[in-house]
């Protein structure tokens, strides 16, 4: 617990545009980070760029983080595991190779976790599938094409043919929803305990 305080600390001392609260991140997590980064994208410059990438989105947009909502690690993968499928698609579009596969994409999964939180991990997994199952058929599309394939809203207005209004608010009541289902699954989870 001692570890998330600190991390919580660190993040306000980021937004405060601390430059020592950065490095003193950049310390903590930059080996795990670039770990992962590896396993994704097979190239040591690469995972460097990721690595690179994602302290600067710290930096800039340290903001977004909220400590109420999930571990900092989590927050941090999400957005390195991000940054590194966007680099194998630039590559890809580039090399003219085949598309990168989804499933390929999310077999990488964090080698510091424990058997414990593979098994808490899956298990949030299902959760959110079943309360993407709840989600309206555009409202699931959409969520999918940013959250699984990480196109930004724009990229899917464009694409798809749907006004950005449209996206951004299928996006907020899908999150909204999706809160909702999960606030409730986690209250019947402490009822059952």
């Amino acid at each position: 617990m001692k570890e998330l305080i600190e991390d919580s600390q660190i993040m306000t001392r980021i937004r405060e545009r601390d430059q020592m609260a950065l490095e003193q991140l950049y310390d903590r997590y930059e080996r795990v980070v670039y770990s992962f980064a590896y396993r994704i994208v097979n190239d040591a410059m690469a995972a460097e760029e990721v690595v690179q990438e994602l302290f600067l989105r710290i930096w800039n947009y340290g903001e977004r983080y909220e400590a109420n909502q999930g571990k900092l690690t989590t927050w941090m993968f999400v957005i390195t595991r991000n940054i590194a499928v966007d680099m194998l698609r630039r590559k890809s579009v580039r090399d003219k190779d085949a598309p990168i596969e989804t499933e390929v994409l999310q077999q990488f999964t964090d080698e510091t976790a424990d058997t414990a939180q593979e098994v808490e991990r899956r298990a949030e997994s299902e959760e959110m599938k079943q309360a993407l199952n709840v989600l309206s058929v555009d409202q699931k599309h959409v969520i999918e094409l940013i959250y699984y394939q990480g196109l930004t809203q724009q990229e899917v207005a464009e694409k798809h043919g749907i006004p950005l209004g449209t996206v951004k608010s299928r996006v907020r009541l899908a999150m909204k929803q999706l809160k909702r289902r999960l606030t409730d699954a986690g209250r019947r989870e402490h009822v059952h305990e």
